[in-house]
């Protein structure tokens, strides 16, 4: 019997060799997609401390709440923005007051599923999202969706934004 199965296996080696590494394969492929879902981000407690922040920061610019809106950023703010360069904080504080004055009717939204959050050491944390902005112009809602980064600073409890990142306008 082992002499058949033995001539079996020389009689089929190129195919058995196939099989085989069309298993080794799929069980790498299988591998792989199970590495890649595992590390897909899960709501850890600073996930959980930053989108809370966000939703702070963006519920007071949805309000005109200036006062919440510019105690979330340290004075020491560097905004980039793709088409409007660096500014800081003032700049950004008066900005969103014009807006407010104008009663724009601007309101954001953060994009559902698009947050990620990661920790940098001791000084706090990374945010990067899409956001999108709305108002009503000329009777039309007017839309956009954006991609952002935030660099969250924690001094002791409390978290402010230092950098922006606005791109993709």
């Amino acid at each position: 019997m082992f002499k058949c199965v033995a001539q079996f296996f020389s009689d089929h080696r190129a195919e058995i060799k196939l099989l085989l590494m069309n298993g080794i394969f799929y069980v790498a492929l299988f591998g792989l997609a199970i590495s890649v879902k595992a590390s897909a981000q899960q709501p850890d407690e600073l996930y959980k401390k930053v989108a809370a922040l966000d939703s702070i920061v963006f519920t007071a610019f949805n309000r005109c709440d200036l006062k919440t809106f510019g105690s979330m950023f340290t004075k020491e703010l560097e905004f980039y923005h793709d088409r409007g360069g660096l500014t800081d904080y003032l700049h950004t504080i008066n900005t969103i007051k014009e807006n407010c004055d104008r009663k724009l009717g601007l309101t954001r939204t953060l994009v559902p599923g698009s947050m990620e959050v990661y920790p940098i050491g001791e000084y706090g944390a990374v945010q990067i999202a899409s956001h999108r902005f709305c108002h009503v112009e000329n009777g039309r809602e007017d839309c956009g969706t954006f991609k952002f980064i935030h660099v969250w600073k924690k001094d002791k409890d409390t978290w402010k934004i230092s950098r922006v990142i606005s791109y993709d306008h």
